[in-house]
């Protein structure tokens, strides 16, 4: 799937959760509480990943892991958007200086 399709189908959820949250409590989440909710999901990735080292055993740990990494990217290209940041050209820009560090180091 194509960058901005994924981008705008996690804007498009974001929405629907907006309106759930102003029915169910008043009010949507803050940029705060999103944050928060992905902390959470990293955590619970935390737990997956160990699971998956054989450090905890979690049933049906392949799906959950999947579900979570989708979760944890799910909020990243949302904080972006909330934030304003053009994730796609950021995210390009930044493997493009790993990159040059990586081939500086090895050239060392």
């Amino acid at each position: 799937m194509d960058f901005k399709l994924l981008l705008q189908r996690a804007i498009d959820i974001r929405n629907k959760y907006s309106v759930f949250e102003k029915q169910k409590t008043g009010k949507e989440w803050t940029n705060l509480n999103l944050m928060e909710g992905f902390v959470g999901d990293v955590g619970d990735l935390m737990k997956l990943v160990m699971a998956k080292e054989g450090v905890r055993e979690i049933p049906d740990v392949d799906q959950k892991l999947a579900h979570e990494l989708s979760d944890c990217l799910w909020s990243v290209l949302v904080l972006a958007n909330k934030y304003n940041v053009d994730l796609e050209t950021s995210f390009l820009q930044t493997m493009d200086e790993l990159e040059k560090r990586i081939e500086s180091e090895l050239k060392e």
